[in-house]
């Protein structure tokens, strides 16, 4: 059962009148800077100043360690979707999710306005097609965010990171830094009222997070390296590095 019904309700109008205002806000503030092509400063800035505001509608605070790094590419673990808004409202950045986001109601829309770059996993050579798609972003000296796990996990632990996600970074040498996600929330557990896995549904998590008095993230950002020649070497080391710089330590 939700807790706080009618404070929830609220929120949950306050975020639909968000999605159309943001949207709006993209039609007016971005799309016309974009007929010789994507501005992806312009995406990542918007991303940033929506993500604020949805941050304030689900009383989440934001606190970053360190400063963002000059990096190509942010390395992060991943416990679910409140991680591209608490991440995309601390720096701007361009984030890589799977294809199937893009047709999500409402979610895949304010993806798409964000410039997020889809990746289609069961494609082969998909992950050449996205480096390529990468390097307008980084030219125009804005990070990716590749959550390395692969998927989303509770929080408890961090899983290995797939090396594979790591090939541009090692073909282009583009430099990478890691980050760290944690959250807290005033009711419940991560695992269970922030993490978004398992076999969970997009509406009753959601509508369970805006029943929340509070939550707060966590975001640590840890310093820019060379990614090297080795990818394994690299997901081993960038894993290490993150869960170094959580304020929870797996166990």
């Amino acid at each position: 059962m939700v807790r706080r019904p009618f404070r929830t309700a609220r929120r949950f109008l306050e975020f639909l009148v968000f999605s159309v205002t943001s949207v709006r806000d993209f039609q007016k503030n971005v799309r016309p800077y974009e007929s010789s092509g994507i501005d992806h400063r312009r995406r990542a800035e918007w991303t940033q100043r929506h993500a604020r505001r949805l941050c304030r509608i689900l009383g989440c605070t934001v606190e970053t360690v360190g400063t963002p790094p000059p990096a190509a590419l942010y390395g992060a673990n991943h416990l679910g979707y409140l991680d591209i808004v608490t991440l995309g409202a601390s720096t701007p950045v361009v984030f890589v999710s799977k294809a199937e986001v893009r047709g999500w109601p409402i979610l895949g829309k304010l993806a798409d306005c964000a410039g997020t770059l889809f990746l289609q996993r069961e494609r082969k050579g998909e992950l050449r097609d996205i480096a390529q798609a990468f390097a307008p972003v980084i030219a125009a000296g804005i990070p990716v965010v590749i959550f390395l796990e692969g998927t989303s996990s509770g929080g408890d632990d961090v899983l290995p990171f797939r090396a594979g996600l790591l090939a541009p970074a090692i073909a282009e040498a583009w430099a990478v830094a890691p980050v760290a996600m944690d959250y807290e929330v005033s009711s419940g557990r991560v695992s269970d009222d922030i993490a978004y896995w398992r076999d969970d549904t997009f509406l009753p998590h959601f509508m369970n997070l805006l029943s929340q008095d509070w939550i707060r993230a966590r975001i640590a950002f840890g310093s820019a390296r060379p990614p090297g020649e080795d990818r394994k070497l690299l997901a081993r080391d960038l894993r290490d590095q993150v869960v170094g710089l959580r304020r929870i330590r797996p166990s």
